[in-house]
């Protein structure tokens, strides 16, 4: 039976921080090659389509907790607090793995990014669930602290604008479409990346909820991952289209 480590939690959410600096200096002046920033000499590369890579790569992140719960026995998800904090990120990863990729219409993958995504997915997985089944311990009446119920608040308020703005992406293509029109509608009114600002604001709700070191570099991560991807995104919609709206931030409303 596996037993909690502290000095590997500490070691894996420490690598995952630097990891997230990596990814900041990396994609913050050029963005990552795929979707719309893939260039036309980098398609010769091998890839999967949009729903089938997605599936691949987000399915480690559900099923890694899952088998570390099915391995710990007794199962120790007590108290109340603890139960729900696994089932947020389990619901997150239920909802990336066997909902979103079956209705999304994205370009087809390179097959290189969906190893290092899934590779990701497997580590972080691993991290979350660990702590949240082997090491954390919370008082009994965790579920009515004031960061618990305020993580729990943003995290399904960033869960929100997250599904809503990957429904309005949708709605933009037609079946076969692969062409980019500008988003309208929802929080894309104020910003260029919603469903990015939407998972954000999810995973620092989580993180608060948590207030784990793990889930803490998790969220740090989400925002150097996908925060220049935000940035990008408005970059191309600026210089693709002539009409696209000058008031609109890369990611903040109002603010950036």
């Amino acid at each position: 039976s596996m037993q909690c480590f502290p000095g590997l939690v500490l070691a894996l959410s420490s690598l995952l921080g630097a990891l997230a600096l990596l990814q900041l200096s990396l994609y913050l002046r050029v963005p990552s090659r795929y979707g719309k920033h893939e260039e036309r000499l980098c398609r010769a590369r091998v890839r999967l389509p949009a729903r089938c890579a997605w599936f691949l790569q987000e399915l480690p992140s559900f099923l890694v907790p899952a088998m570390l719960l099915a391995l710990r026995s007794p199962p120790r998800l007590e108290p109340l607090g603890c139960r729900l904090l696994c089932c947020l990120f389990c619901w997150h990863y239920f909802y990336r793995t066997f909902i979103y990729p079956f209705f999304t219409r994205g370009r087809p993958f390179p097959l290189q990014l969906l190893f290092f995504g899934m590779l990701f997915c497997i580590y972080n997985g691993f991290l979350q669930g660990y702590y949240l089944i082997y090491c954390a311990e919370y008082p009994n009446d965790w579920c009515t602290d004031i960061r618990f119920t305020s993580g729990l608040l943003l995290f399904l308020l960033g869960m929100g604008i997250n599904i809503h703005s990957d429904l309005l992406l949708r709605q933009l293509r037609k079946p076969g479409e692969v062409t980019y029109k500008i988003p309208q509608g929802g929080l894309f009114t104020y910003v260029s990346g919603a469903n990015y600002f939407g998972e954000i604001v999810e995973w620092f709700g989580f993180a608060i909820a948590t207030w784990s070191l793990p889930a803490f570099a998790f969220a740090f991560f989400t925002l150097c991952c996908i925060g220049p991807r935000a940035y990008h995104h408005h970059r191309y919609y600026l210089k693709t289209f002539t009409d696209y709206p000058k008031s609109r931030k890369a990611l903040i409303p109002f603010v950036f």
